[in-house]
């Protein structure tokens, strides 16, 4: 398991969770990525598509205008 970091500050809906969305694709299985952004948006955004794709979110924090999440990659999902 490696960790990562991906700068998202100062983008914009959709950008953060598009960015996070091509950060992952080249990711392996259980390592773990943390995102800063400052789109507000971000704060449900980001959660929600790992709620779809079965990415684990392992912590989300609110500091000023900064948000930080870090995610565990989860093994691409296979939809029938």
């Amino acid at each position: 398991m490696s960790s990562y970091q991906l700068d998202a500050r100062n983008l914009l809906c959709p950008m953060p969770v598009i960015r996070t969305q091509n950060r992952v694709a080249e990711l392996e299985v259980g390592d773990e990525l943390e995102i800063l952004c400052t789109d507000p948006g971000a704060l449900t955004d980001i959660p929600t598509w790992c709620r779809i794709e079965g990415h684990e979110i392992l912590e989300l924090v609110e500091n000023g205008n900064t948000l930080t999440i870090r995610l565990r990659v989860a093994p691409k999902r296979v939809f029938d």
